[in-house]
């Protein structure tokens, strides 16, 4: 979590300062899965997790703010691969995401902050901080990518992760549908040949071939899928 993250107050990492974090946030959890977010409050959450409301509020300021930090929190559970090739470190993303979308207190989180963004400058803020750094983190795959000749030298890291994201969350928030497998294979199918076309190229530059060397011959396109 970086400064910009932190809610306001002091932060210790562990003791009575880390207890209270934990209680709190698995408050908010079992209400979102209960309630959903309309039904969220300081003073249920208080109720259930055993902490002074005044505490909460000290800490925490808003019910936006308690939702983005377990958004935050949550987001952990999403591991980076590193596979040794970007297309299957792609596919591996995306089926990671998808297990963890899968679970309906996950999918309520996501609409919460969503909704929470949408009223609350501060939610606004820490919202796109997370994202921004998400994108970041998770860019590395591409990196690494480009270190190996996979993609066009150029490749912009961010644009790639975003599209890896953008089919999940149009499913949970716009269309309303089902997220799974079929969805993480062909979101991860899809961006690849998009990447290995050069369509997330810094600057809109024009596309550009990569040739790909195997064990025995020199082809074009995607790695093989199994």
């Amino acid at each position: 979590m970086t400064p910009a993250h932190q809610p306001p107050g002091e932060i210790r990492p562990g003791g009575r300062t880390a207890r209270t974090r934990a209680a709190v946030l698995a408050a908010v959890q079992d209400e979102l899965s209960e309630g959903g977010f309309a039904a969220l409050s300081m003073e249920r959450i208080a109720q259930r997790s055993g902490i002074h409301l005044a505490t909460i509020y000290r800490r925490w300021r808003s019910v936006e703010g308690l939702v983005c930090e377990l958004l935050m929190e949550a987001s952990t559970a999403i591991p980076l691969p590193d596979t040794g090739s970007l297309p299957e470190d792609l596919r591996l993303l995306a089926r990671r995401i998808g297990t963890f979308y899968t679970a309906a207190p996950m999918r309520r989180l996501v609409e919460a902050v969503v909704s929470s963004a949408g009223r609350n400058s501060r939610a606004e803020a820490v919202l796109a901080d997370f994202f921004h750094d998400r994108l970041r983190l998770a860019g590395g795959l591409v990196r690494r990518g480009i270190e190996r000749g996979e993609v066009p030298p150029d490749t912009d890291p961010e644009a790639v992760m975003s599209a890896v994201g953008a089919p999940f969350y149009y499913r949970i928030l716009i269309a309303r549908g089902p997220v799974d497998a079929d969805l993480a294979e062909s979101t991860a199918t899809a961006v690849w040949a998009a990447t290995l076309a050069g369509a997330y190229r810094a600057g809109g530059a024009a596309p550009v071939v990569v040739r790909q060397r195997t064990d025995c011959t020199e082809r074009r396109g995607p790695a093989p899928t199994d």
